[in-house]
């Protein structure tokens, strides 16, 4: 029989877009990942685990260059501060902070957990160390967050910053601490919203108004509730907006703030978006039909966020709409951690002046070596951690 031209060909009937597949699985962990962070312009990837290890991976050539047990529980929590300051955070209700140069890799063990996870190895120099509750899973938040957003021209695109807030839970059920780097002083302590039973402090972020600079605080909860607290002075902050998005407790959370608003997930099936304003309306919410997703990250760009799903894939979505637009399906086994690279904003080809002083901008040839640092830098990487002690490395939009 033909097929009249209404009629879709062989060739179009099987037509479709093969799953996505990792670029890379870093192997070296024998627990499961609780963390991930890049930095130095994704030229480094952190990864923490249950049984507090850190690795520190050169993305470029997919080897440790730096590993040590940083805490004796495990790692809730990592991320850094400028391109020289990691921050670890154990379930030993310590918080970390680590000087840890590029210089300095070089003296540090590169043997892996998976490959002796008994002997004892050197440290990074040890710059300041904060007791904090850890009895929950909810990891610290810092401002200034870095932006994710990097323009290549820039000679000095990350300065170090030298103020830091960190926000961390309270000892009490739902409280959170404001803590001051580098004095190590106290800014404030949050209650819990008065009159509810909100239960842990789940999830928390921090976000700063251009204006205004006053820190607003992003929380979540064990009652599945989702709570904006604006400062209104030094040490004080009200809530300004307050609502039980979830029916389970809440997991992650996450700012936006060009788009002015900041996603949450939870044990549910539920993705949320929240207006970051004093004015709110209820929260756009979306039934994903797939309970358990964490670890959400919005890229620095904003365009897309995504979530480490309890059944091993990680989900990608608009930021905008909230679609979803691609599911990365390589763990057998849950995943926890999910992190995105930094969007660097650059010329594709690389010049520098000419050396006869004309003034003349010529092509720089590149090495080997050079082009694949280049191409590290400049690809969007996802990186999802799992229960498997495995980071999978994704290129994607």
């Amino acid at each position: 029989m033909s097929l009249s031209p209404s009629q879709p060909t062989p060739h179009n009937i099987h037509q479709f877009h093969p799953p996505p597949q990792p670029t890379y699985i870093l192997r070296g962990h024998t627990a499961q990942i609780h963390s991930i962070s890049f930095f130095r312009r994704n030229h480094r990837l952190i990864s923490g685990d249950a049984d507090g290890w850190i690795i520190i991976w050169n993305v470029s050539i997919k080897r440790p260059v730096a590993v040590w047990r940083a805490h004796g529980a495990a790692v809730l929590g990592v991320g850094t501060w400028g391109e020289e300051r990691i921050l670890t955070h154990g379930r030993d209700n310590k918080l970390l902070v680590w000087l840890l140069r590029e210089t300095d890799e070089a003296g540090l063990s590169r043997v892996l957990p998976i490959e002796d996870a008994v002997s004892e190895r050197k440290k990074p120099w040890l710059l300041h160390s904060l007791d904090v509750n850890a009895l929950n899973f909810c990891s610290f938040a810092i401002y200034p967050r870095r932006t994710g957003i990097l323009e290549e021209s820039s000679s000095n695109p990350q300065t170090q910053t030298e103020n830091l807030t960190i926000a961390v839970p309270g000892y009490d059920d739902g409280y959170i601490n404001l803590t001051h780097l580098p004095s190590e002083t106290r800014k404030a302590t949050i209650p819990s919203p008065q009159g509810l039973k909100t239960g842990l402090l789940m999830a928390v972020d921090l976000h700063a108004s251009t204006e205004t600079d006053s820190i607003t605080v992003l929380a979540g909860y064990e009652s599945g509730h989702v709570c904006i607290w604006k400062q209104t002075a030094p040490s004080t902050y009200q809530p300004i907006y307050l609502h039980q998005t979830h029916q389970q407790p809440v997991l992650s959370l996450c700012v936006a703030p060009t788009l002015g608003c900041f996603f949450t997930s939870s044990a549910d099936a539920l993705l949320a978006r929240h207006a970051l304003g004093a004015e709110q309306s209820s929260p756009d919410v979306v039934q994903t039909r797939h309970a358990g997703q964490q670890a959400l990250r919005v890229r620095g760009d904003e365009r897309i966020f995504a979530t480490a799903g309890w059944d091993g894939r990680a989900r990608v979505y608009a930021a905008k709409s909230m679609k979803e637009l691609a599911v990365l399906k390589w763990h057998k086994e849950g995943c926890y951690a999910l992190a995105f690279g930094d969007v660097i904003d650059s010329d594709e080809n690389s010049t520098q002046p000419n050396t006869a002083g004309t003034g003349d901008v010529v092509k720089r040839e590149l090495t080997v070596s050079q082009r694949r640092v280049a191409m590290t830098a400049k690809t969007h990487w996802l990186a999802a951690g799992s229960k498997d002690g495995k980071v999978s490395l994704w290129d994607i939009y």
